[in-house]
């Protein structure tokens, strides 16, 4: 519980076997419920996670979005927490992260990796690929986002209802900001962090994974 609000933090998980477990180790005490997706790893994943305390759900259809999907249905609490099994994303840095999302009374608080601080947690590739998915979201939704593909974000879980998250794959990142930025009623705001370098095996494609999500972005702009 933190300033009266229950938290849940879901985390998706594939073979992060050596990153899960920097990650639980860092969370603050006041978090009440974790939740690790673990979308078909082969390594000790979760095992490692339940003899940390976390409840380990199981997601057999393999994905990005999927995991998430499966993580939310799971959720109880008011407030989700989001971020990577890899140690990139600062699970201490939550408590800030919470203030600034009811400082600005939002819905949807998104971090935002840039500038990176530590040269070593982004490749210049992927740093350029960021930068171009940011600015054709920018442009196709009309709204001035730094980190289009950030995968750290604090949300109401009551927002759930009011959005369609279809993707599967890692568009899933991208889609779940587009729906809080397309609806009236929800408000959302970006917030920076400090990313670091992973700990385990780079999974991201960034061509393959670059055409995918801009693939997306256009389909979502004009076909919903």
């Amino acid at each position: 519980m933190y300033k009266g609000l229950s938290v849940t933090v879901v985390i998706p998980c594939l073979n992060e076997e050596e990153g899960i477990q920097s990650v639980l180790n860092a969370r603050p005490e006041w978090v009440d419920q974790v939740i690790v997706v673990d979308n078909g790893s082969t390594d000790r994943t979760a095992e490692v996670a339940e003899s940390l305390g976390a409840h380990v759900v199981q997601e057999s259809l393999r994905g990005y979005g999927s995991a998430y999907k499966r993580g939310f249905a799971t959720a109880t609490t008011d407030i989700i927490c989001c971020l990577d099994g890899d140690h990139t994303y600062p699970i201490a840095d939550l408590g800030r992260l919470i203030d600034v999302f009811l400082h600005y009374d939002v819905d949807f608080l998104s971090a935002c990796r840039f500038p990176i601080l530590n040269q070593e947690a982004m490749s210049f590739k992927h740093w350029i690929g960021n930068k171009i998915l940011s600015f054709a979201m920018a442009i196709l939704f009309v709204y001035p986002i730094e980190d289009s593909q950030s995968g750290m974000w604090v949300f109401r879980r009551s927002i759930l209802s009011k959005i369609k998250l279809t993707s599967n794959g890692m568009p899933f990142s991208e889609e779940i900001k587009i729906e809080v930025l397309k609806h009236p009623d929800l408000r959302f705001k970006e917030e920076h962090i400090k990313y670091s370098a992973r700990q385990g095996e780079i999974k991201l494609q960034p061509y393959r994974d670059g055409i995918r999500n801009i693939m997306f972005l256009f389909k979502k702009r004009f076909f919903g």
